[in-house]
């Protein structure tokens, strides 16, 4: 493979500005086809976004001979099928998170891309952001001393100007989502913590349901023992009043203090000689360096930016908070 000839499965709103037109912004590769179900929506996608296929079958893009690497962009229900039948068909996929509905269906895409010998990416794209590398550095250069544990608060009302706009509520929906806004949105904490302190010991956690509007639960609070021996606790809740939004995360070590915004652009250390802060510009794309990388992995140029077993860790640790 010298040139990367995307087709996207599920070109819905998420793909509007966050990656889809990231796909014609990195050397070696374009995107020449796109899929969604209404294909009058699919048409006006291609048209606005100058892609020059179309298709309202995820099969017919899958077997074009034309596209020869796949990203889904689908709710997480459909993500295993059509990773399965792009691996089978021996097309590279990058896949949105959360991976799968569950750990054990990414377990099973994980042995699919195994069994084929097919690259398979996960986008968990702050991996790849400006402003997660320099807290990565800061962890691994000691600029806290050891770090001792982590704690994250977020909280939104049930209308959080977080969650990407959709025509329907499918994130509310757990046989389509997996849960609730706490799997749209926690797997991007969930895999930082791993991305910054690797493996899990062990994690457990409670959901619960405090409204009663829907069947997805609006409260989560889990915690996670890493093998270095640092600590993680989450509360996750989606039901408060506007005035109490919080999106915070702290990572305290023997010598100071690391404190963000997942959704933030600004990243404080606080240390005994004083205080710094890195202010980071905003990223039009926000999956652009994510997808950067996935081409260089895809093209033989670098490893894998998130490997299918990386996914999978999130995905246990959020079934062990959610499914105890």
């Amino acid at each position: 493979m010298e040139q990367i000839r995307w087709g996207i499965i599920g070109c819905g709103d998420v793909t509007e500005v966050k990656s889809g037109p990231a796909f014609n912004k990195i050397s070696n590769s374009s995107l020449v086809a796109v899929m969604r179900r209404d294909g009058v929506k699919a048409a006006d996608y291609a048209a606005r976004h100058g892609v020059p296929k179309w298709y309202d079958d995820a099969d017919d893009l899958i077997n074009d001979p034309d596209v020869n690497a796949i990203y889904i962009a689908t709710p997480p229900l459909q993500h295993e099928i059509y990773t399965l039948k792009a691996l089978a068909a021996g097309k590279p996929v990058y896949v949105e998170k959360p991976m799968a509905i569950n750990a054990a269906a990414a377990e099973r895409m994980r042995e699919a891309s195994a069994a084929y010998g097919v690259k398979l990416s996960i986008a968990h794209y702050r991996r790849a952001q400006p402003m997660f590398l320099k807290i990565k550095e800061l962890i691994e250069t000691g600029a806290i001393g050891k770090a001792r544990f982590a704690q994250l608060q977020m909280l939104q009302p049930p209308q959080s100007d977080l969650i990407a706009d959709s025509e329907s509520n499918w994130r509310l929906d757990p046989a389509i989502s997996g849960g609730g806004l706490f799997h749209d949105l926690a797997p991007h904490q969930l895999d930082l913590m791993i991305y910054f302190f690797g493996p899990p010991l062990s994690s457990s956690g409670r959901a619960l349901n405090q409204q009663g509007l829907n069947q997805a639960d609006d409260l989560v609070v889990g915690h996670v023992v890493f093998n270095n021996g640092v600590v993680f606790n989450g509360t996750w809740c989606f039901s408060v009043n506007p005035l109490s939004k919080t999106d915070r995360c702290e990572i305290v070590g023997e010598h100071g203090k690391i404190s963000f915004q997942i959704f933030g652009s600004k990243v404080v250390l606080e240390r005994e000689e004083g205080l710094s802060e890195f202010v980071f510009d905003p990223i039009l794309h926000v999956e652009q360096p994510m997808i950067e990388q996935v081409c260089c992995y895809f093209l033989d140029e670098r490893e894998n930016p998130c490997s299918s077993e990386e996914a999978i860790l999130t995905m246990q640790v959020i079934d062990r908070f959610t499914k105890p």
